[in-house]
């Protein structure tokens, strides 16, 4: 028999608690603070935890992993190009940075590149 087990997904930071706080308002999830760390968790309990923890290096490199955020799932063509658009316009409010637009091609649809307010580099999808 398999275990089941949950996931969290731990971004190393430079301000635990402003990438908490850009993540919990993107995702919709709750914050957790302590006085270095800090969290989001989904209030569905469905989604992963994501911890941000301190960390005294920057971030010089790409991203191995990243995180795809789902906002054109079963969209295609104009309709998903609006949907990432719309989303894309209230994440830059919140410090996001537009990173470059990928069309769709013959095996994949349209995607954003963004970067969280530190860097960090997710797709909106």
């Amino acid at each position: 028999m398999t275990t089941l087990r949950q996931l969290q997904v731990t971004f190393d930071c430079a301000d635990p608690a402003r990438v908490a706080l850009f993540w919990s308002e993107v995702l919709g999830y709750d914050e957790e603070h302590d006085d270095s760390d800090a969290a989001c968790v989904d209030p569905t309990g469905v989604g992963p935890r994501l911890y941000f923890q301190r960390v005294p290096e920057g971030k010089v490199v790409k991203n191995r992993l990243h995180l795809d955020v789902r906002v054109g799932t079963g969209l295609v063509g104009e309709e998903r190009l609006a949907a990432l658009e719309a989303e894309c316009a209230r994440l830059l409010e919140l410090g996001a940075t537009r990173v470059r637009l990928m069309l769709a091609d013959e095996e994949n649809e349209s995607c954003l590149v963004m970067q969280d307010v530190e860097g960090n580099e997710f797709c909106l999808d």
